[in-house]
Formats: C-alpha cells, structure tokens, sequence
C-alpha cells in the first residue's frame, strides 16, 4: 500500500508532463472563458447604461391619454427607493417680436434627467457645455435655429400661451431626443411648473405625460410587477431594449458578444479535452501496477476523482489569476476607446461559464478512459491491450458530444448558436472520417526512402491515428477561430455599412404632396439629395379577420402598435434595406394587399391570407396579408409597419410625404432657409442618435478583436498540446534515423512537411465549416445575407500549414540539440 500511495503521490504526479499539460491548458481554458464572459459582462452593463441616457432614465412611464398618472404610483416608487422625475411633452405656436412659430415643447422638472446630460451653449458663439439639470421656473431653452427664425436673442422673452419666458440657454441636444417621427422641430424646454400658468393645456389637448425612474434593475422589476395591473391601455412601460431603433443595435451587439464567448467555450472544452485524455490513456501501465499492488477498481476511482478534483481547483485557481488582471486591462482600455471612465464591475455570476467549463470537461473527457481501465485485467494493461475499441469508446464521446453541448447552452442560451457551431462541428468530423478514409488509402502505397517527401508522407501513414486526431483537432481549431475571424470580417462590417459616415442624419415630414418637387430640387441643389420619398398616411389597426383586433390577439400580448396610430404607407419596389421571409412582393399593376413587418406579424399572429382592417379618420379599408418581411429599424432612413401597393385602398386617402438625407454638421444653416421657404414640413435632427449608434458598433468591434486575440492564443495552446501528443515516438524515431546515419537536415525537412500537409488540410477544412457556420448564424440568427469570403478562406490554410511545419520544428529540438543514445535511454 505504500508503495501505491508512493505512485499516486502528488508531488510525483506533476512533476510529469502530461500533467503539466493538462493543468496549463485548464489554466488557459478557465482564463479564456473567465476574460470573455467578465468582459462581456462589463461591456454589456456599459452598453445598457450608456444606452439608458436615450431615455433619461432606466425605465419610462407614458401615458398618452393626456392625464397625469395617479400620485400614489410615484410615491410607491420612492418608497422602493427607485429616482423619479417628470415630463411633459405637447406642440404649440410660440411669439416671438417678429412672428410665430410651431415648436414641441418639453417641460422637465428637476430631476431630469436621471440619466446622461444636456448639451446647451450659454450663447451663439460661446462653446457648447454640458450641464446635468433642466432650466429652472420663468426660464425656456431654445434650438438655434428657433433664434434665427424668430430673429431672437439670448435674454429675449418667448411667449408660451400666456406666459412669458426668458430665453436663456440654447438647447444643442438632450439625451432622450428620441426618434419618434410625430415630434415636431424645432424643440423647446421649459420647467413643469410653469406649463399650468401658460394655459395651453385644455381638456382634449394632445399632451403626453412622461414618467422618469432610475434605480436597480430587480427594483424596477418588482415595481413593474406591482403596476402593470393598474395600467391602462394608453400607459406603456419603457425600457431601453424597447425602442425599434436602438435597441436593435443593442441586441445586435450582445449577440456578437455572446458568439465571441460561445466560440471560447468549445475552444476550451477542446483544449481540456486534447491534454486531459492524452493524459488518462498514459496512465494504463500505473493503473495495472496499482492492481498488481492490490487496489481494487473502485479504489482506483476514488483515487483518480480525488485527483482529478484537485487539478480543477488549481486550475480555475490560476486561471483566475490570469483572468482577473486580463479583465481590468480590458476595462480600461475599454475607458478609453469611449474616451470617459467606466466603472469596473466584477460580476461573480459571470465566472459559472469558466468554471463549469474547466469541471465538465474535465470529468467528462479525463475521466471516462480511466473508468474504463480499472475494469481491464491486469495482465492486459501490462501488454499494453487495455481492451479499448471503437464500440466501447462511443458512450465517450456520447458524453463528450453532450458535456460540450450543455456548455455552449448554459453560456449562450439561443438555440440558433448552439445548433449552428455544433452542426458545423458535426459537420466537419463528417468530412474529416471521409479525408482520412482517403488518405489512408492513398499513404498505403506510399513507400519509404532517402527523399523528404517520401519520410513525411509515411510518417503520416504510420502515425495514421495520431494524425487524424491531430488533424481533427486542427480543424476544429481553426474552424472557432475562422468563424470568429469571418465574424469579425463580415457580420461587424455589415453592420457598419449600415452606418456610414453619410448616413441619413436629418428627417423631413410633413411633405405636402403638392411641395415634393421642390423640396427635392431644394436639396439636390444645395449637395444633400434626398433619399427615396414615401408617403405617409396615419391610421389605425382596428380589426382582423373581421373581428376587433384587441380581442383577436392573445391577451398575453402587449402590442402598442394597437394602441396608437400607424404610419401607412405605399411602395412599389421593396426596399433594399427590407427581406421577404413570407409571400410576394406587390406585382406591378396589383392593388389590393398590404405586406406585414415581421416582428409585429408574430406578435400579432398573422398569416398570408388574414384580412386586416384599418381606420383612416372616418374611412375604413381591408386588404388581405401578401407578403412578411425584416425591416432594419436602425438604418435611419424611413422604415413602415404597413405598406400597401401603389393605387390601392391607400392612395385617395389624405396624408403627406416623408424622406431622410444627410447633411455636414456644417451645413446646418441650411436647415433655417429651408424652414423660412418651408415652414410647413418639419425636420427632425437625428445625428445624436447616429453618434450613440456608431459608438457602440466601436465598442462592440473592440471588444470582439479582444476576444479574437483570447481565442487565437487558446488556439495555439490547443495546437501545442496535440502537437505534444506524440512528442516521445517521434523523439524516438528521430533518434534513431540519426543512429542509422540520417542527416538532420532530412529529418528537419521531413518532419516539417509532415506537419505542413496535416495544416493545410486540416486548415481547408477547418475554413469550409467556418463558412458553414457564418453562413447560419448570419441567415439565421443576425437575418443577413451570405458572401463567400475568399480573402479570409485563402489565406488560413497556407497560415495553418506554416504554423504547424513551426510546431514539428520545435518538436525536433532534443532530437537535434541531444546524442542519439542518450535520447534513446532517456526516453526508455
């Protein structure tokens, strides 16, 4: 027994390489997963807070039927400790000494805004600065171009109703600008308390009032829960994912986020898989030598558990001690791509996906062939038969196929991923069975001699099964890091070209259709041509199938679209910005039809054929559903529910014209001779929303070139150790040819090239089934359209193959560096 203990003993035990291994790439695997998810974390929490400035708070309240709230509701949510502040938001002529003008106004209390900041001037030519509160009673903040149309000053009184206010602040932009397109410009802000003495508020006005609150996220739930059965129809309950516009970049970059993590699961589940049963398969002669010595098979169990337990926690130890440093490098660097601090937050609930990726893969790649071996016979083990064949290591990898799936869905948790990288993987070990299959075939034939090629192409035959496995292992390698590669190449720059720098920045409504015309010859003159000009026509979903609509839907569903009018529109092309998933597009010269946006589809339960009716003032108009399709909220040009085609039930009712265009900051006076010759439409400034859209696309980018660099260097580290894997035949048969007088040089070559031709294969079909996967991720799961991309599929072979010949070089070195004979007694 002691001498058991003494072959078991812990010191001795790691002072082995395959141990070494085993724990470096746990290490490395816990670090990696560690990093990502902190950081994704980090930057999600940054995301959402920047994103909360949209709408001056975490969570707003509305009510749209132009009564305040109940009281009792704002001091339950003091009670719970939650800020609150207050809005109010209406349109109506203010005077000027010179004339009158439309405006929007919002008058905020003193609280606003609870989240993000106003950027005012104190006058024209003074420099803007950015202040954290609203103005305060008697006082009104206008838009610059409010001064100009009115021939105003700072100091100069505005008349609101009857009130007189002193314009002592120029309004640039405030954080919850919005991109709501029955918002008129330009905007005005006053204080609360004096909308009363204004009298401009009457029983019937059209008034929004708007509730304020900030605090915790389970706070804000556990209110919401306490509310929502008090709220009406006309009240809804506003988060920042809410919004069409920005919340579509939000989930867009949470999805990248969760990919780039996702892809650093398996590659750790693979690394911890490669070392850990090189490992457990170089165990079998100790295991016959502790039977020999008289341990039972379950003592031999306990035993390998207890170490297995104890290699995890030093390496979710020590890769933690990698991580956490990693991480605040990250956030600071965070800090200063958005050029403004970011608190570092570390969220214990983020390391779960680290640390049951070191435990799962551990017991269930290492410890599975040591089960096995304990039931072998002694005797066996010894001649080296541990009785292993293909059939008995299937429940291994029924195992290994279920450990790495239910890791990629306790960290991903969207079926589409888990099924897209898992199929390709599939996919993959598919094609390889069949490549080596082949190669075997082929290397058969292949006989030995003095040549480089010759001694390469035999070593892969007689290492068959070593190279397949090396061989798989690259590919799937590659394949993670390939499709994070195309990822970054592709889905990100999509995204960014939806973005550029000439984006639509300005909206203009209100469009007689009388005035079209000229307000395109205006622009087009002026350098800003207009994008495509649509109609728009305001009207209610009142009915489906013939049936109230609010009684058709699942109650379940909370759908505002059914609270408020549409804009309506009609369109004879589809735009390039739109994709059909359902139906046909309006044929030319057909009339009746209406095509359906997707989301509001499913939400309200449609399909091709129902018939939906619609209330147009005192008309009504019923067409049936033709077609679905995606719409791109955050493309910021104008983007429609509802779309009819031309000279259907749409067209003779009344409505007006919509289009976006971009124009130079500046070449924003423009914007006041336009309005003098056009005092009708109305423009609605949006480059706020543009900038805070493009940050994150810029934090989103960063953040997935930090995980990039994560995963290659757990890449290599997976190559190093299968590289490692068969480090002892080769140093063996290398010592050998040079006993036999074989010049280095044949050996380096040789050796080299072996490794080259498995990295260019295993690089082919690694790139193939990355192709695979991006292909459904981006059809699937971020509704885009497909590209090959032969500047990334080109390369990556020729790189593998030149890492690889590298990796069998460095294999060589105590070969070359070592006599022969003492290789040989070393190595015996």
């Amino acid at each position: 027994m002691a001498a058991a203990k003494k072959l078991m003993s812990v010191s001795r035990d790691w002072r082995e390489r395959d141990v070494r291994v085993v724990l470096v790439a746990l290490i490395i695997a816990v670090a990696t997963v560690a990093t990502i998810a902190l950081f994704a974390n980090q930057l999600q929490r940054t995301l959402v807070s920047s994103a909360s400035s949209f709408l001056a708070a975490d969570r707003q309240l509305e009510a749209e039927n132009g009564r305040p709230v109940p009281v009792e509701w704002l001091e339950e949510a003091r009670n719970r400790g939650l800020e609150t502040g207050q809005m109010i938001e209406f349109s109506t002529m203010v005077f000027g000494e010179s004339g009158f003008q439309l405006v929007s106004v919002k008058a905020v209390s003193d609280e606003y805004p609870l989240r993000g900041e106003i950027e005012i001037q104190p006058s024209q030519d003074a420099p803007r600065e950015i202040v954290g509160g609203g103005p305060g009673q008697g006082e009104i903040w206008v838009n610059p171009r409010l001064l100009r149309l009115l021939a105003l000053n700072i100091g100069d009184t505005l008349e609101v109703g009857s009130r007189k206010l002193e314009i002592t602040r120029l309004l640039i932009r405030e954080p919850d600008g919005g991109f709501r397109l029955s918002s008129l410009a330009p905007r005005v802000m006053m204080h609360v308390d004096d909308v009363s003495s204004t009298g401009v508020l009457q029983e019937g006005s059209r008034v929004e009032f708007v509730y304020l609150f900030a605090g915790a996220d389970p706070v804000l739930e556990d209110y919401y829960q306490w509310l929502e059965p008090q709220l009406e129809p006309s009240h809804e309950w506003e988060g920042v994912r809410d919004g069409e516009t920005f919340s579509r970049s939000l989930e867009r970059a949470e999805r990248f986020l969760l990919l780039g993590g996702s892809l650093a699961v398996l590659l750790a589940a693979v690394a911890v898989a490669v070392a850990s049963r090189q490992y457990a398969l170089s165990q079998r002669d100790t295991v016959a030598l502790l039977k020999t010595l008289g341990l039972t098979g379950k003592g031999i169990g306990r035993l390998y558990l207890r170490r297995l337990a104890l290699w995890g926690i030093v390496g979710i130890v020590g890769g933690l001690a990698v991580a956490l440093p990693l991480f605040w490098l990250l956030v600071r660097l965070l800090s200063d791509v958005l050029e403004r601090p970011v608190d570092f937050y570390l969220d214990p609930a983020a390391l779960t996906p680290a640390l049951m990726t070191a435990l799962v893969s551990l017991f269930a790649f290492a410890y599975p062939p040591i089960r096995r071996l304990r039931s072998v016979p002694a005797m066996r083990v010894l001649r080296s038969q541990p009785g292993e064949t293909g059939r008995e290591a299937i429940p291994d990898m029924v195992l290994a196929v279920v450990a790495i799936f239910g890791l990629v869905w306790l960290y991903a948790g969207e079926l589409a991923l888990v099924v897209s990288l898992l199929g390709g993987l599939v996919l993959l070990l598919t094609v390889l069975a069949l490549v080596g299959w082949l190669m075997v075939s082929v290397l058969r034939r292949v006989r030995g001699g003095g040549n480089a090629w010759r001694l390469a192409l035999v070593g892969l035959y007689r290492h068959r099964q070593a190279s397949m496995a090396q061989m798989a292992v690259f590919a799937m390698t590659l394949m993670l890091a390939a499709t994070l590669v195309l990822v970054r190449s592709s889905l990100l720059d999509d995204w960014q070209a939806q973005l550029p720098d000439d984006a639509p920045n300005h909206f203009l409504i209100n469009i007689a259709p009388e005035s079209v015309d000229e307000v395109e010859t205006f622009w087009s003159e002026r350098g800003a041509p207009l994008d495509t000009v649509y109609p728009m026509v305001r009207g209610r979903l009142t009915e489906l199938n013939d049936r109230p609509v609010k009684e058709a839907v699942s109650k379940d569903e909370r759908v505002n679209a059914l609270n408020r009018e549409l804009n309506l529109t009609w369109m004879a092309e589809l735009p390039d910005d739109n994709r059909l998933v359902e139906g046909e597009w309006f044929a030319p010269g057909v009339t009746e039809g209406v095509s359906v946006e997707a989301e509001l589809a499913g939400r309200l339960g449609l399909k091709l054929g129902d018939r939906l009716t619609f209330t147009i003032g005192s008309e009504k108009i019923t067409e049936p559903v033709t077609s679905i399709r995606t719409v791109q909220w955050d493309s910021m040009k104008p983007n429609f529910y509802m779309a009819f085609p031309p000279n259907g039930g749409l067209t003779d009712m009344p409505g007006t014209w919509i289009t976006s265009f971009h124009l130079a900051e500046g070449n924003k006076l423009l914007l006041n001779e336009f309005s003098r010759q056009y005092p009708t439409v109305s423009v609605l400034e949006i480059d706020h929303i543009i900038t805070r859209i493009q940050e994150i696309v810029r934090q989103v980018t960063q953040a997935i070139e930090a995980i990039l660099a994560l995963i290659l260097a757990a890449a290599l580290v997976v190559m190093a150790a299968v590289v490692s894997a068969t480090l002892r035949d080769r140093q063996r048969e290398g010592a050998l040819l040079r006993t036999l007088g074989g010049q280095q040089s044949l050996l380096v070559r040789s050796t080299m090239l072996e490794f080259a031709l498995l990295g260019f294969v295993a690089g082919v079909l690694g790139v193939l089934a990355a192709e695979a996967a991006v292909y459904a991720l981006q059809v699937r799961m971020f509704e885009g359209t497909f590209r090959w991309h032969w500047q990334v599929i080109l390369p990556i072979p020729v790189l593998s193959a030149g890492l690889l010949a590298l990796f069998g070089r460095w294999q060589l070195r105590p070969v070359l560096s070592v006599s022969p004979m003492l290789l040989l007694r070393r190595l015996e």
